[in-house]
């Protein structure tokens, strides 16, 4: 496993059932040693708190990342999950969205920093497996959620659920008609393994829920497993921000015989519990 934590948390690696053997401490974007039979790229910050912080990072991890990890895929002769984002899709202007839309993205924009470079990684990956004969899968991740999230991430669902359980009110920006889809984790990851050991593929492949959620509809959920009564606050939309999403995941049944299986009330409630532990530990 290698990470520098920037978005991370070592005490997540006490969390589970499994062993990290080998944890190799660095940035994805400086060259990497080793062999291996098997790669999951998922480096890089993915909420617009932490890519925005230091965008000129996030696009070299984007892309200069993604080179670091084809080129050990390339040395090692691994197959490759290139973790990219629903963000390709950019504010779509076609619903929902399938792998073969090109996407509506701003190269200049606040939010271009993740949106182009994780276009520009998927560039790179497909160059590479033209060119250099690297197996590369590449999955385009949509919304997902559940235990460990941080809570000061920028993401709706964390954003809901911490402050429901402080008792504050539902921040909803613009007038929360813009549409989402949430996958729990234990769903994605499912996927992504069975991107990883499918014997075929075809790139790219959606991943995600495509059960579609507003802002809205989400906040008034949260609210009713919380039992949270304080009105909504609004604030303005951030430029750019999708005013829909939602995936076609047609070919990931086709593919990989994957969708997901947690209901959105479930996979909240699981997330609800967990924040509620952590949060009465962070009070002791």
């Amino acid at each position: 496993m290698l990470d520098n934590f920037r978005t991370g948390s070592r005490k997540n690696l006490r969390s589970g059932t499994g062993t990290i053997r080998n944890l190799l401490e660095q940035n994805v974007s400086d060259p990497i040693a080793g062999c291996f039979d098997g790669i999951f790229h998922l480096a890089c910050p993915a909420s617009p708190v932490h890519y925005q912080a230091d965008p000129v990072e996030t696009f070299r991890t984007a892309v200069w990342g993604t080179y670091q990890v084809l080129e050990l895929a390339r040395e090692s002769g691994a197959r490759v999950v290139i973790a990219s984002t629903s963000e390709v899709y950019g504010n779509p202007l076609v619903h929902p969205q399938t792998e073969d839309y090109f996407g509506n993205v701003n190269p200049i924009g606040l939010r271009s920093c993740y949106d182009e470079g994780k276009r520009g990684g998927e560039t790179l990956a497909m160059d590479y497996a033209r060119t250099r004969a690297v197996d590369v899968r590449i999955v385009r991740i949509f919304n997902t959620y559940g235990p460990r999230m941080m809570f000061d991430d920028g993401r709706v669902v964390s954003n809901f659920c911490h402050q429901a359980l402080l008792g504050e009110p539902l921040t909803v920006y613009g007038d929360g008609s813009q549409t989402r889809s949430f996958c729990y984790v234990s769903d994605m990851v499912d996927g992504l393994i069975r991107g990883i050991t499918s014997p075929v593929f075809d790139n790219p492949v959606n991943l995600g829920n495509p059960e579609e959620f507003s802002m809205i509809e989400l906040a008034k959920l949260v609210g009713e497993l919380t039992g949270s009564t304080r009105p909504l606050r609004f604030l303005p939309l951030p430029s750019d921000d999708p005013s829909r999403r939602r995936p076609d995941i047609s070919k990931a049944r086709k593919l990989l015989g994957w969708e997901p299986r947690i209901p959105v009330r479930e996979g909240l409630i699981r997330t609800l519990a967990d924040f509620r532990t952590r949060l009465g530990r962070n009070a002791d």
